[in-house]
């Protein structure tokens, strides 16, 4: 999936980069932030990047300073939340009302930052509920904390949390059948990747017109 534009956006961690997927006639802004481990090329943003500007969704994936400069490690979370405030003017210059959001570590970042920044409402892919193998360290109170509406998408079988662990809340959740961490599915699994991503797309194509 390539860009309409890529656009260097400098901040006091270094240069950020949004690559925009326009709409002809854009009603929000999707504002997609990536993982500590990967950046934007992942089959979950790249699906969503390709599909909703057909209707009405610029998409905006954003790739943090860090990854920009080629590093291999990401900052600490406070770091990536200042790099984050500081390119939102770029996104709400866009026009529409913008949605915050994000996978895995992103989505922290959305979740943290979006009630302060006057985010429409968040989108959480892959939210790292807790480390793998330690529940006992929840990040529940980020998700429960967005103050915005939310949805949060996650792999079934994400050993950063599974869609049963989540504690009740004010947001909504939907399952990726067999999907780990980045949505991919065993060989085995009953599904196929494609179908994956697809649950994951519809969830968002559906949920993004009730936004208000």
């Amino acid at each position: 999936m390539t860009a309409d534009r890529s656009q260097n956006v400098p901040t006091a961690q270094g240069e950020a980069r949004i690559h925009w997927h326009r709409a002809d006639r854009p009603q929000r802004v999707l504002a997609l932030g990536h993982g500590a481990g990967a950046g934007t090329a992942t089959r979950d943003l790249l699906a969503l990047a390709g599909e909703l500007p057909r209707s009405g969704t610029t998409v905006a994936l954003v790739e943090q300073p860090w990854r920009v400069a080629g590093k291999k490690l990401a900052p600490a979370p406070k770091s990536l939340d200042a790099a984050w405030r500081e390119l939102w003017p770029v996104l709400v210059a866009e026009g529409p009302p913008v949605i915050a959001g994000g996978r895995s570590a992103g989505a922290r970042v959305a979740c943290r930052t979006a009630h302060a920044l006057g985010a429409r409402a968040v989108l959480a892919l892959a939210f790292p509920l807790h480390p793998p193998g330690r529940p006992e360290r929840s990040r529940a109170d980020e998700l429960l904390g967005t103050g915005v509406p939310t949805l949060v998408v996650q792999g079934a079988n994400d050993p950063f949390g599974r869609p049963d662990e989540f504690p009740d809340g004010p947001y909504d959740l939907v399952g990726v059948p067999h999907g780990d961490h980045s949505f991919a599915v065993a060989k085995r699994a009953p599904v196929t990747p494609e179908e994956a991503v697809r649950v994951l797309v519809d969830a968002v194509t559906a949920w993004l017109p009730r936004v208000r």
